[in-house]
């Protein structure tokens, strides 16, 4: 079997890293009208001229209104997941073209460490995206302070890393999802003679998009636990009823959005990969 050599291997896994934040901060700030619109069809249950609507009401103004939390977590997150997945893919196979299951691997636990890093971040960010909470929790800090009052076990639970569990599993598994797919998807599209960079971005848009479709549910149901503050809140499973409840038992109003988060995930998955390759190749090269 051809093996890495340890040294450059060690060079490109650093250098991953600064890559990873860069290509996530800029994908950020592309998607984020597109993110928070979906953010509101999920919690209200609206179609999307509805959603539109209601963002275009509350004015320009308040369009951008939860940037700074997605924005610095996505830069580190990107940091994180691109720096620690081929880091601990390095530590389980030391073949050129790892196997699949290698790469799931790596992939779910760089996935699970960026859940547990970035849940609160999340959970800030949605509460400040819910138009209800815009008189309650004008800033950061009045949502910091809220939580601040809480008692030690709500202030992790109800606070910061309120809804982590469906958090982690959608992290993990499309984190996993996405290593496993990306490059042998890549590979495909470079046989067909297309440039370097399109062949990641394509690989990007379509694994971006079928693996945000197959977890959506998760994402729903993070959005109306993480939404709501308060100390009596509901649990998990309560939660996922409710949401049930609310969208009638049918599961095309559970996915409403899904289409607005498919056309993000491909612009977000596709633009960081793109970026991502080529400026690893250009840095192994």
């Amino acid at each position: 079997m051809e093996s890495r050599d340890p040294s450059c291997w060690k060079f490109l896994a650093g250098g991953n890293y600064s890559i990873g934040g860069i290509s996530s901060s800029i994908s950020t700030i592309l998607t984020f009208p597109i993110y928070k619109t979906v953010f509101r069809q999920q919690l209200h249950t609206l179609t999307i001229r509805s959603a539109v609507q209601q963002l275009r009401t509350e004015g320009l103004v308040h369009l951008y209104r939860g940037l700074k939390p997605p924005l610095i977590a996505k830069t580190v997150q990107g940091t994180l997941l691109f720096g620690t997945q081929p880091t601990i893919l390095s530590f389980l196979s030391e073949e050129a073209k790892p196997k699949t299951k290698y790469r799931f691997l790596s992939g779910l636990i760089s996935g699970g460490l960026e859940a547990v890093v970035f849940a609160p971040f999340e959970r800030l960010q949605n509460i400040l995206q819910d138009g209800r909470n815009n008189s309650r929790f004008p800033s950061v800090s009045s949502i910091m302070h809220d939580f601040h009052s809480y008692d030690t076990r709500n202030k992790l639970f109800c606070g910061f890393y309120r809804g982590f569990t469906p958090i982690l599993a959608r992290n993990a598994l499309g984190s996993a999802l996405y290593f496993s797919c990306k490059e042998p998807v890549r590979d495909v599209l470079s046989l067909h003679g297309m440039p370097a960079w399109v062949s990641s971005f394509v690989s990007g848009t379509v694994n971006g998009a079928l693996i945000s479709l197959a977890l959506y549910p998760l994402s729903v149901l993070v959005s109306n636990m993480q939404a709501q503050a308060g100390k009596g809140l509901p649990s998990a499973v309560k939660m996922m009823g409710s949401v049930w409840m609310q969208c009638g038992g049918k599961v095309s109003q559970l996915y409403r959005g899904a289409s607005l988060i498919a056309l993000r995930s491909c612009i977000t998955w596709g633009v960081t990969t793109a970026i991502h390759d080529t400026l690893r190749n250009k840095m192994s090269s």
